[in-house]
């Protein structure tokens, strides 16, 4: 399987729940690689991430070295795993992508406000 190399932030209790919960799910998938983006600013700029915009989207870098962010980021890590599967269809579709991404982007925003990290 492809690797993916997945940037999370790792001073955020639910983002590590979540990521404990995929790896749950995916059986410890040892083709993902998880990137802790805590204090790495210039490892982040170096892999060609906004710093700032690491901390409010999920980055996913693949095997060819592109990065996907926020809903597309989410989408590729799930589509790996046929329990989450069904889930990553059901956040690509069309009609209510946009409506989950700007949903996402209030929920992180709201939540970097309330720890004083934004």
């Amino acid at each position: 399987m492809a690797r993916l190399k997945v940037y999370y932030d790792g001073a955020c209790p639910r983002c590590v729940a979540d990521r404990r919960r995929y790896e749950r799910l995916a059986q410890h998938d040892d083709s993902v690689e998880w990137v802790d983006i805590t204090g790495q600013e210039n490892q982040l700029r170096a892999a060609g991430i906004d710093p700032y915009r690491a901390l409010t989207e999920l980055h996913v870098e693949d095997d060819q070295g592109r990065i996907h962010r926020e809903l597309d980021a989410y989408i590729l890590l799930m589509r790996r795993t046929p329990r989450l599967r069904p889930l990553a269809w059901l956040l690509g579709l069309p009609g209510l992508k946009p409506l989950l991404s700007w949903c996402y982007r209030r929920w992180v925003l709201h939540r970097l406000r309330r720890q004083g990290r934004l």
